[in-house]
């Protein structure tokens, strides 16, 4: 017997609709769960909103934002391939403090995972940790000084 779980947590003994002799399934990948709609209904966001074809959604400029905090610890280790104590190692050495979600875990932005990767890259080069993170600081605040230096100087001239 097919069974969905409600939003109270109960289960209801309701079949998919069937057409003909096939039964009609939506594609999990482009349609919201009931406490995901019910999520995103809280923060405005209509179940049109999140399909994949819908260009100017409220999404985009969060999936556009290179500081919105995107990935849990675990996806942001898979994608850079270290370990969550890497990752914990450059919050402790103040390479950059991450997010936390309403639960209290450590979230990841685009910009942060950057950070990281530049980090791993130069431990792997034999560089001590404490020293990567001051290394990629100290390029950073290079990169800004410079860039700030050439936006007045083009206001001089």
């Amino acid at each position: 017997m097919w069974a969905q779980r409600s939003t109270e947590g109960f289960v209801n003994p309701t079949p998919p609709a069937q057409t003909g002799s096939h039964t009609e399934h939506q594609d999990p990948r482009t349609t919201p769960s009931g406490s995901e709609q019910e999520t995103l209904a809280d923060a405005g966001v209509t179940p049109e909103d999140t399909r994949r074809d819908t260009p100017g959604s409220p999404l985009d400029d969060k999936l556009d934002d290179e500081d919105y905090p995107a990935y849990s610890m675990g996806r942001a280790a898979d994608i850079l391939g270290v370990t969550p104590a890497f990752l914990r190692s450059l919050d402790a050495a103040e390479l950059f403090v991450p997010q936390r979600s309403a639960g209290g875990h450590r979230r990841y932005s685009r910009y942060q995972l950057h950070l990281a990767q530049r980090a791993r890259d130069l431990v792997n080069q034999g560089t001590a940790l404490d020293a990567a993170c001051r290394i990629i600081i100290l390029e950073d605040q290079l990169a800004e000084a410079q860039r700030l230096n050439a936006e007045l100087q083009r206001r001089v001239d």
